[in-house]
């Protein structure tokens, strides 16, 4: 595949892959080390234990060589958290426009959510890096060719999709806080009974004070709107309602 390093945004200034090294330490690596080496490293170490671990020195320990060989092929942490994102932007296969552009997008999506929840760090980072590596780019190249045969302008077929991604990052948000809820609940070493307990006593407190008639109808229908085994239908329900949006505008448009 070609070499996508050119086309960075001017704001992220990733520097040209370079050649790789095979400085080792203590003779504990007897291979080159390579960039894409250290960035799935990285995005490894993320994966298991949050971004908020890596860094230079952790990444060359896992790599057996020492923290200034890695500096040969990536400036600072700031470009490999820019090469981090932008890998996992590359991961999934690209989705080829089927005629159907509702089945199309309704993929891209869930490829997006799937990848956002595989590496949970990457939100954190969403509002504070440069949003166009190169693979960034190949994935809206990639998405445009879905709407390509859709009769609206450019600028529409952009909000679209921008649309879109902007649901699947707010939902992606909301159920890594409920798998937050949970992981807390278990560490506070709560048991099943000790919730519902709770939560019946939250619900007493709300019936006493007369304020919240329409929320006590959730707690009175069964209703768990965090639970974990209605998420993907939760997301398929909010992304047919944005398509089925979507379809009517497009219609009002349409001659």
């Amino acid at each position: 595949m070609t070499d996508l390093d050119e086309f960075w945004p001017p704001s992220a200034a990733v520097a040209p892959r370079r050649a790789v090294s095979a400085q080792t330490q203590q003779g504990q690596r007897n291979k080159a080390l390579s960039r894409d080496e250290i960035v799935h490293a990285a995005v490894a170490l993320a994966d298991a234990e949050g971004a908020g671990a890596v860094n230079m020195r952790r990444i060359a320990k896992d790599l057996g060589v020492g923290a200034m060989s890695l500096y040969w092929h990536v400036a600072d942490k700031e470009r490999l958290l820019d090469l981090m994102l932008d890998l996992v932007e590359g991961e999934d296969e690209a989705v080829e426009p089927s005629g159907d552009w509702r089945q199309d997008l309704s993929r891209i999506a869930t490829q997006k959510r799937r990848a956002l929840l595989r590496h949970p760090w990457v939100v954190d980072f969403m509002s504070g890096r440069p949003p166009f590596g190169p693979n960034a780019l190949l994935q809206i190249e990639r998405s445009l060719a879905v709407v390509d045969d859709l009769d609206v302008d450019t600028r529409t077929r952009l909000q679209i999709l921008t649309t879109i991604d902007a649901y699947v990052t707010g939902s992606v948000l909301h159920e890594l806080r409920e798998q937050r809820a949970e992981d807390t609940q278990s560490r506070e070493g709560l048991s099943p009974a000790d919730i519902v307990a709770g939560m019946q006593a939250w619900k007493d407190r709300l019936d006493r004070a007369g304020r919240f008639t329409r929320v006590l109808r959730i707690f009175d229908e069964g209703i768990d709107p965090d639970a974990a085994e209605t998420r993907n239908e939760r997301f398929e329900f909010g992304l047919e309602c944005i398509l089925e949006g979507i379809a009517c505008r497009l219609a009002q448009v349409v001659p």
